[in-house]
């Protein structure tokens, strides 16, 4: 099919457009921008004049629950759960049951998801078998088989030798290790940011050094090893400032925060609210103005949305007892339209300091750049993977309009700016709100 998609205010950070300029597409990559090729007839118009026309979202973390956990989520409400906020490409961690340590699960996940023609998956393979932190997986296998990296999840590998070789091998073939930074025994079985908070309501803390000393193996192991690293969810001011210094010693490493620990603090938990059960957990104010900076000045190079739906009976529980995660596929653009609006105020309303521009690219380009996937951009010859959305639009979070099937958000009755109107993947339209 070709489109034009006219009157739109075109904003592509790679590219660095931002102009109302029309696009076109054709044969599902994009075929030329403000003027339409020789001979180009469109099958269907869309005129988006009062819309942003941007790259595809490119979430770096979205548990779609299968295969394995389909009581919490199933790959078709994510699916369509994804393409209803805009998200075009997300990578999905390796913890599902079975664990994703063999070719065979691979294949089949990414087989399931192209037949379902909505977003593109990507993978993450396990790095050590069934996440068990011992056997290394077949990487190479599992690479051809279409992982695009290796990590742990929430599982960290308590052996540093085993941790060692897994970087070695990554390295010698250029793969990238995914780790979310966490001792393995310090804040082990916490499930609250270690501080008066957490006291005053009787929850065991999970400290910052458990993220900050973590950090430091990392750091030595990529220094001994030359292994690509990527640090999922860093949630601390201490761990960013580890992470700042080591970009500034030249070390490969990339990190990322959850769009939840933007916004929030350890103060939301509120009355033991089950919702706001999230690991890592929320920390303090001050980490979570670092967060905030780092997201401005580069020491972060992506927002993702740490999608984790969990059912009704395993969230509706005490806090100490309920699963942590949140749903967060569709409110990964307002999250981060947010962030840039906070940004904003904050330096008087000079609006320039933090653009529409600067929030998109860490949800595309950047986070494209991370993953190593050809996308987040809309340069002629690109795959057309494009978002239409309303950046004044305001909408209210309610549960049940969420297409996902996992409910829970602390975010629920928050009013969020940025409502998606359509959503096209490699040529086609996927989503397009009535």
């Amino acid at each position: 099919m070709k489109l034009h998609i006219k009157n739109g205010r075109l904003i592509d950070p790679a590219n660095k457009i931002d102009a109302v300029r029309d696009l076109f597409i054709a044969d599902g990559k994009v075929a030329a921008l403000g003027t339409a090729p020789a001979g180009f007839a469109a099958d269907r118009i869309i005129d988006a004049t009062g819309l942003v026309v941007a790259p595809g979202l490119v979430d770096l973390s979205a548990r779609l629950r299968e295969p394995g956990y389909e009581y919490k989520a199933t790959l078709e409400s994510e699916m369509q759960a994804a393409v209803q906020g805009g998200v075009t490409s997300l990578v999905c961690p390796p913890d599902t049951d079975p664990v994703l340590d063999e070719p065979g699960l691979v294949e089949m996940l990414k087989y399931r998801a192209r037949n379902l023609n909505q977003a593109h998956v990507h993978p993450l393979g396990a790095l050590t078998m069934g996440l068990k932190g011992q056997a290394l997986t077949e990487m190479a296998e599992l690479t051809e088989a279409g992982c695009i990296g290796f990590a742990q999840a929430e599982h960290p590998i308590e052996d540093t030798t085993v941790l060692m070789r897994a970087m070695q091998y990554a390295k010698t073939f250029g793969y990238t290790v995914w780790l979310r930074p966490q001792d393995a025994h310090i804040g082990k079985g916490g499930i609250a940011h270690a501080g008066p908070l957490a006291s005053r309501l009787g929850l065991s803390g999970v400290p910052v050094m458990a993220e900050t000393i973590a950090l430091h193996t990392i750091f030595e192991l990529v220094r001994g090893t030359g292994a690509r690293v990527h640090l999922c969810r860093v949630s601390s001011a201490a761990g960013l400032e580890l992470v700042r210094a080591a970009k500034k010693e030249g070390l490969p490493v990339t990190c990322d925060v959850g769009a939840h620990h933007v916004h929030m603090t350890d103060a939301d938990i509120g009355f033991f609210d089950s919702r706001a059960r999230i690991d890592p957990p929320f920390r303090s104010q001050r980490d979570r103005d670092a967060i905030r900076a780092g997201l401005f000045d580069g020491t972060v190079d992506a927002m993702c949305s740490d999608h984790t739906p969990v059912d009704d009976d395993e969230k509706l529980l005490p806090f100490a007892e309920a699963s942590p995660g949140a749903t967060g596929l569709e409110l990964l653009l307002s999250l981060a339209l947010k962030w840039a609006d906070d940004h904003a105020a904050g330096q008087g309303g000079a609006q320039e300091q933090a653009p529409l521009s600067r929030a998109l690219a860490r949800i595309t380009c950047d986070a494209a750049r991370v993953a190593g996937l050809d996308a987040g951009h809309l340069a002629p010859g690109a795959t057309a993977d494009v978002v239409l959305f309303d950046a004044g639009a305001r909408w209210t979070v309610q549960a049940q309009a969420l297409a996902s099937q996992g409910k829970h958000t602390p975010f629920v009755g928050y009013e969020l700016a940025g409502q998606v109107k359509a959503t096209i993947v490699a040529g086609h339209v996927a989503f397009e709100r009535q």
